[in-house]
């Protein structure tokens, strides 16, 4: 997502710098919401190819959650960066927190979440460990094994950033009401899981 497409569809992954909505659009095709850069894009596309006209309709919707998820991306790190963070580390504290007490899990149980490989889970641990919101400890059953904890610091500021971020997020979603919302949570979760993107079972190991 980060990247946006590489499919000729769009003009960018900056959402601020794309001015092609501006442009003449096609007939009939405008919204009461107004008419958003890919509707410039498309609209230009099925100019050019009149022949894939029809065909263009996926591009309305995947161009549009690939730029809304570069807004979401670039908002949260602006915000975590005011917290001396960066998204995975958040993404990390965020796990430990949801597991419930005592927030300790070992490294290969925050990779599923995360969707990263174990060398990045460990430089997440290692930065966090520096910053003192994590720690290394050694299982209380099994000796050998090591988990990742909350450090008492590492707790507060989770709870704080974690109140703060559903605000910002319930901010972005204003321009829709609640129904709508979840129909849109709904069908992305419908999409999501027919890719393989399923819930994973709890662990703490």
């Amino acid at each position: 997502m980060e990247n946006g497409t590489h499919d000729g569809t769009t003009t960018g992954t900056d959402a601020t710098t794309d001015t092609a909505a501006d442009t003449t659009m096609g007939a009939g095709r405008g919204t009461d919401a107004g008419k958003d850069t890919v509707y410039g894009i498309v609209d230009q596309w099925q100019t050019e190819r009149p022949d894939l006209a029809e065909a263009f309709w996926p591009v309305e919707v995947v161009a549009r959650i690939q730029r809304m998820a570069n807004i979401v991306d670039r908002g949260l790190k602006t915000f975590l960066a005011g917290h001396g963070l960066e998204v995975g580390e958040f993404d990390l504290l965020a796990g430990l927190r949801r597991s419930g007490p005592p927030y300790a899990l070992t490294a290969g149980a925050l990779i599923p979440a995360a969707m990263v490989t174990s060398g990045a889970i460990t430089n997440r641990i290692d930065r966090l460990v520096a910053k003192g919101l994590v720690e290394r400890v050694r299982d209380e059953v099994d000796r050998r094994s090591v988990r990742i904890r909350l450090t008492a610091s590492g707790l507060a500021l989770t709870e704080t950033l974690i109140a703060e971020h559903l605000r910002n997020y319930a901010e972005l979603l204003a321009p829709l009401d609640r129904a709508t919302s979840h129909g849109l949570g709904e069908a992305l979760r419908t999409l999501l899981v027919a890719q393989g993107d399923t819930a994973q079972p709890p662990t703490s190991s």
